[in-house]
């Protein structure tokens, strides 16, 4: 058992020293905003409103402070190994292989699957910034197989979906539907990465300043058309008007679609070895845009929520140009210039993630756990050339046959479990030493101040939403017993997480982002767990099959190193 945990050493000598130091704070904030706000804020903000109204915005505050705590997990992780990582490379100096595996096949979904979801939200701008240029691609070649077929049973209000559907050709009895524009950009980003990009932090400076500039332009412009009584629709089950129409039940729902705006942010921790004084800069640049980006998503929901009802965001995958559509505040030239905008803030985002996902696989190839074909270097391009081929093969394939709601549940549910580990962990690590120049998360003595935080914000939430502890055992609702299930799971483990700080003096930080990362875990539905269990089942097959036996430090204990 204890091989399971078997823990890999990391040296200052172990890491590479030909790497220049040239990154600031605000450098590591614009890189933040830079893998933020993307595929989030352009496209899943959307299926985010629709799920839960204009009281998303709450969602947004709670996701931010997780991450904000998250964030500061990372930074210690940091601070203790020294090398440029990821939370991989951290699980396996801290805790040991079988952690790693799980943390490294959970950043695998992140990456790949998420990158699907962003394929599909660049075909969505793609396709409507041609229409409004005057070339129309038929909605079957625009659109995945699932996504149309649900859309038409379902009977949808998104008239695209539906005519999909409808129209596509037929051979034999099968409907041709496929989204064409997101495997051409799959295809188009793995080429470019399997040769080799170079940017620069002033390239992608210029970038984040040209989205940021385009999304404070959508606010100044759309706050003229607000109509405030969008923000209390009516439930039309109950003709109560509300500022969450779903409840608080339909508000999480949308915790996959809020969520997935902040992935990305944790990929800022491998830009250790590039930052200037990165103890210090790394976590005050990782906080600083975290800040910023929920401020602008806040602003941002309150605009759309304001402009267009929230119930006609149904599978819209363009919702920054969709409020200025014809039917809506009809501004052609913000349609135009939202559409082209997010074409290249979405790309940016695709290429970045495309570069990453290659490198998980290069490391955990290198640490044995992976097959050795992953760590083929091209010999004229310098990149991971195996490793990014079976990427674009993994990123493309879904394509054919998921939707954007499966892709973004299952991305998101497999992130905030990377959290919960890396917010957990942190509290098993011992203390150390404290070292002048080097980051040390504070250290709050959570034995009496976090049982109060839990206890008086359970009281408080009692007496704002009574009913929901009045039926919080009637697991048989259709609509919201999955909910209650999550919530009361989430109640009792946060009371053992009140016992534990009580007796051991756990560490305030830490604790806090375990508790609001389990929480966001509550919003996820059975078909969530489920696909993510079937995963780390195949994960688990893999490491135990082939992980195990050849990774290098068995080899090292077993006196193998061939």
């Amino acid at each position: 058992m204890n091989q399971l945990f078997r823990r890999k050493q990391y040296k200052a000598s172990n890491h590479s020293s030909g790497l220049v130091r040239v990154l600031g704070v605000w450098d590591i904030v614009f890189f933040g905003i830079a893998a933020i706000i993307g595929a989030g804020s352009f496209s899943s903000l959307g299926e985010a409103v629709f799920r839960g109204g204009p009281g998303v915005i709450i969602l947004y505050i709670i996701c931010g402070f997780a991450c904000g705590f998250t964030a500061l997990c990372y930074a210690e992780f940091a601070s203790r190994i020294p090398t440029a990582g990821s939370a991989y490379t951290y699980a396996y100096a801290s805790f040991g292989e079988l952690i790693a595996w799980i943390i490294g096949w959970a950043l695998i979904m992140e990456y790949s699957f998420g990158n699907i979801y962003v394929a599909f939200s660049w075909s969505d701008y793609f396709s409507s910034f041609m229409g409004r240029i005057g070339v129309f691609i038929p909605e079957y070649l625009t659109t995945s197989y699932p996504e149309a077929k649900k859309a038409f049973e379902a009977g949808s209000g998104n008239l695209g979906l539906v005519n999909a559907w409808k129209n596509a050709p037929l051979v034999g009895n099968l409907k041709i539907i496929l989204d064409v524009p997101a495997l051409v950009i799959n295809g188009l980003i793995t080429w470019l990465v399997y040769r080799g990009v170079r940017d620069s932090k002033n390239f992608n400076n210029v970038l984040v300043i040209m989205k940021l500039a385009v999304i404070v332009l959508i606010i100044l412009v759309g706050v003229a058309y607000v109509n405030v009584d969008n923000w209390m629709p009516t439930n039309p089950a109950t003709q109560v008007a509300s500022f969450m129409p779903n409840g608080f039940t339909g508000v999480m729902t949308a915790v996959s679609g809020v969520f997935f705006a902040y992935i990305g942010f944790d990929a800022l921790s491998v830009l250790s070895e590039e930052t200037k004084d990165p103890q210090k800069n790394l976590p005050r640049g990782m906080i600083i845009s975290l800040v910023l980006c929920t401020v602008i998503y806040i602003i941002l929901t309150l605009v759309l929520t304001g402009m267009v009802d929230y119930r006609k965001f149904e599978g819209v995958g363009d919702p920054l140009a969709f409020i200025f559509e014809k039917s809506n505040a009809n501004l052609p030239w913000m349609e135009l210039t939202v559409s082209f905008v997010a074409i290249i803030a979405i790309t940016t985002v695709l290429l970045v993630f495309q570069m990453g996902q290659p490198r998980i696989w290069y490391a955990m190839s290198r640490d044995g756990l992976m097959p050795k074909k992953f760590m083929t270097i091209h010999p004229k391009y310098n990149t991971p050339s195996y490793a990014t081929i079976v990427t674009g093969i993994v990123v493309g394939v879904p394509i054919l046959f998921t939707d954007k709601s499966f892709i973004l549940d299952f991305t998101s549910i497999g992130t905030i479990f990377a959290f919960v580990l890396v917010c957990g962990g942190v509290l098993l690590l011992p203390a150390k030493e404290k070292l002048p120049g080097r980051f040390h998360m504070p250290y709050y003595n959570s034995k009496i101040i976090f049982p109060i935080l839990f206890l008086g914000g359970l009281t408080f939430f009692y007496f704002w939403q009574p009913s929901f502890f009045q039926n919080l055992m009637d697991w048989s609702d259709p609509v919201e017993g999955e909910f209650r299930i999550s919530m009361f799971f989430y109640i009792i483990l946060n009371l053992g997480l009140c016992i534990l700080a009580f007796i051991k003096n756990l560490s305030l930080i830490p604790l806090m982002g375990l508790s609001s990362c389990l929480y966001l875990l509550t919003g996820m539905t059975h078909d969530n767990w489920f696909w993510f269990g079937i995963w780390f089942g195949i994960g688990l097959v893999i490491y135990f099959s082939y992980g195990y036996r050849n990774s290098q430090i068995h080899k090292e204990m077993n006196g193998d190193l061939n």
